[in-house]
């Protein structure tokens, strides 16, 4: 373990969860994205095609547990989540793959900022400008719920991305995996 700390990486980074288990990893981190996706989803649905008052427009979790949507430790841990999911699972990745979810790594750094930004605030009473609520630097331009949304699909789309060249590696890509993650390849 001290040799992992020494390289500074994540001890896990270089065990079973990017070989042996990096199928399974991924799939669950995916399960997790497309749930919070679809809670961005469905408030703006709320918001959109049914009208709903920004109030009352908390996603499917929201409207059952409202605490939810108004907890920046919840987003917060969420956002941190994402990062270390990525970070963590990013050693199972070559080639174009890796490229690609590094870009997605690079978008969700600075969502996990804004984020621990809404969460200063919201510890400190102190918002940013003096606003009602806590805000996010680019919430002075774009409301939350629609940044938000933009977020998570900006750091959606390239994961996705990255999923589909892992899978489908070509024969350099291929070579260098350490996991089982590509499907067959009829010759």
């Amino acid at each position: 373990m001290a040799t992992h700390a020494a390289a500074g990486s994540f001890p896990v980074q270089n065990g079973a969860l990017n070989t042996r288990h990096h199928k399974l990893g991924l799939n669950i981190f995916l399960f997790i994205v497309i749930a919070h996706w679809a809670e961005h989803v469905a408030q703006a649905i709320q918001i959109y095609a049914l009208g709903w008052p920004l109030p009352e427009a908390r996603g499917v979790l929201g409207v059952p547990f409202p605490w939810l949507v108004k907890s920046e430790w919840m987003h917060y841990g969420y956002a941190l989540f994402m990062l270390v999911g990525l970070i963590i699972l990013r050693k199972g990745f070559t080639g174009r793959a890796r490229t690609w979810w590094n870009i997605s790594l690079g978008i969700q750094v600075w969502h996990h900022l804004e984020h621990l930004l809404l969460l200063l605030q919201a510890l400190f009473a102190a918002n940013l400008l003096g606003r009602p609520a806590p805000t996010s630097i680019l919430q002075l331009i774009v409301p939350r719920v629609e940044l938000h949304l933009f977020y998570n699909a900006v750091v959606f789309a390239p994961m996705v991305v990255a999923m589909i060249l892992h899978r489908r590696p070509n024969r350099t890509e291929k070579a260098r995996m350490n996991c089982t993650c590509a499907v067959p390849v009829p010759v």
